[in-house]
C-alpha cells in the first residue's frame, strides 16, 4: 500500500490517496483518512512516459542496440529510472535503411525485464523526413519505401515523418494499418499536406515549434495548425533552450489536453546521438554550426520548467509527462493511476525532485 495528501488522479487533481497494489498493478485507490498516517509526504503521479529518447549522459541508444550492448542498455533503464520514466519510447534517428532492422530486434529483445522502465516501442525519427531536416543527416532522407515499412514494422511504436515528402499519405495509411502511431515533424508542409496526412493516421506533431514551420499571423505552418486541430497531440522540449519559457506558456494555453513533454534527450557526454556528433553549447547540445541536436533535459527537469518558469499549473505538466503520452499511443495500462493499470508511480518532493519510483509496483528509487 502506498499512501499520501497529493496524489494526482484521473480527474486531474490532487487528493488524499491510498493505493493498494497487488501482481505489479493498482488494484484500488480509496480516500485516506483525515486520522491515517501517509506511507509518504511526497507528491504522488503516474510514472513519466517519454516518447523520444536517443540516449542518456554517455548512452547513446543507436550505438547501444548496433553494438547490441547489454550493459549499456541496462545503463540507460538505471538512468531513466533516476528521473522517474517508467516507460519510453528508444528513438533511432535517421540512418542507412539497412541498419534499422539490427536495432530494432536488440530493443524489442530487450524489453522485458522486470523492474525496469517498460519499452513501449522503437521511435523512427526519420529517415522519411520533410523540408527542416535540422541536426539528421541529410544524405539519408529520403521518401518513404513501403516495402521497408512492411518489414520493420514490427517492434516499431511510432515514427516521425515529413508530411510534404511523396509518399507521406500512403506511409500514414500503412503504418496505421500496421498499428504504429504517425507523428508529422521537420516538417514545413501546406496545409492540405497537414490535412492530408492527419486524416490518414497522424495524431501527433514532433517537437512543437523546433524543425517545422511555425506561427505567424500571416503565414501559419504546422506548429500553427498542431496547435488548432483538436485531434492532434504536440509534443515539446520544455529545456527553456529548445523553446523559450514564454511558448511553453503559450502552448500549454492553447492545448493543456494534448500536450506531451518529451525530452529529446542524447548521449551528450559522449558527444555523439547515432554517428552525428555534436557538443555542448549554450545549455544544449549543437552541431558545430550551432543547429540544435537533441537536448540535455530531464523529465522532473522539464516540469520544473514548465512550472517555474512557463507558470503551468503543475498537474497540467504532470499529465503531459503520463495521462497525455498513453493517451496518444492508445495505452490504458499506464499513464494514470487507475485500478488495474500498472503500479508505476514517481513521487516529487516540494522542490519537484524525484525521490521516489515504482515501478510494477516495485520500489526502484
Amino acid at each position: 500500500m502506498i499512501s499520501s495528501r497529493r496524489v494526482l488522479l484521473t480527474d486531474g487533481q490532487f487528493h488524499a490517496a491510498r493505493i493498494e497494489v497487488s501482481q505489479g498493478r493498482i488494484r484500488s485507490i480509496s480516500a485516506l483518512g483525515h486520522d491515517e498516517t501517509p506511507t509518504t509526504d511526497l507528491t504522488l503521479a503516474a510514472g513519466f512516459i517519454d516518447l523520444q529518447v536517443n540516449g542518456i549522459d554517455d548512452v547513446d541508444v543507436w550505438s547501444t542496440a548496433l553494438a547490441h550492448d547489454s550493459v549499456a542498455w541496462q545503463r540507460l533503464n538505471n538512468l531513466l529510472l533516476d528521473q522517474g520514466v517508467t516507460s519510453w519510447c528508444p528513438t533511432l534517428v535517421t540512418a542507412p535503411l539497412d541498419w534499422y532492422r539490427t536495432a530494432i530486434d536488440f530493443v524489442t529483445g530487450s524489453s522485458h525485464v522486470t523492474g525496469t522502465p517498460h519499452v513501449i516501442g522503437v521511435h523512427l525519427e526519420g529517415p522519411f523526413l520533410g523540408n527542416a531536416v535540422g541536426a539528421h543527416r541529410a544524405q539519408y532522407v529520403c521518401e518513404p519505401n513501403m516495402k521497408w515499412l512492411h518489414e520493420h514494422a514490427d517492434g516499431v511504436a511510432l515514427m516521425t515523418l515529413g508530411a510534404e515528402v511523396i509518399g507521406a499519405v500512403e506511409a500514414c495509411e500503412v503504418l496505421a494499418a500496421l498499428g504504429c502511431k504517425v507523428s508529422i515533424g521537420h516538417s514545413r508542409p501546406t496545409r492540405q499536406q497537414f490535412d492530408d496526412c492527419r486524416r490518414t493516421g497522424a495524431t501527433l506533431v514532433t517537437h512543437l515549434f523546433n524543425a517545422m514551420s511555425g506561427v505567424h499571423h500571416r503565414e501559419p505552418g504546422l506548429a500553427t495548425w498542431a496547435l488548432t486541430d483538436d485531434s492532434m497531440y504536440t509534443s515539446l522540449i520544455a529545456d527553456g533552450v529548445h523553446v523559450v519559457p514564454e511558448m511553453i506558456a503559450l502552448a500549454f494555453a492553447v492545448k493543456p489536453d494534448k500536450m506531451i513533454l518529451v525530452t529529446d534527450a542524447v548521449a551528450w557526454r559522449s558527444g555523439t546521438a547515432g554517428k552525428v556528433q555534436l557538443a555542448m553549447r549554450d545549455g544544449a547540445p549543437r552541431l558545430e554550426d550551432g543547429t540544435l541536436a537533441g537536448s540535455v533535459v530531464t523529465m522532473p527537469e522539464a516540469v520544473k520548467v514548465c512550472v517555474n518558469q512557463g507558470r503551468v499549473q503543475l498537474n497540467q505538466a504532470l499529465l503531459a509527462t503520463s495521462t497525455h503520452p498513453a493517451d496518444v499511443m492508445g495505452l490504458t495500462d499506464r499513464g494514470r493511476l487507475q485500478s488495474g493499470c500498472y503500479a508505476d508511480l514517481v513521487g516529487l518532493n516540494q522542490d519537484l525532485d524525484v525521490q521516489a519510483v515504482w515501478a510494477q509496483g516495485q520500489r526502484v528509487r
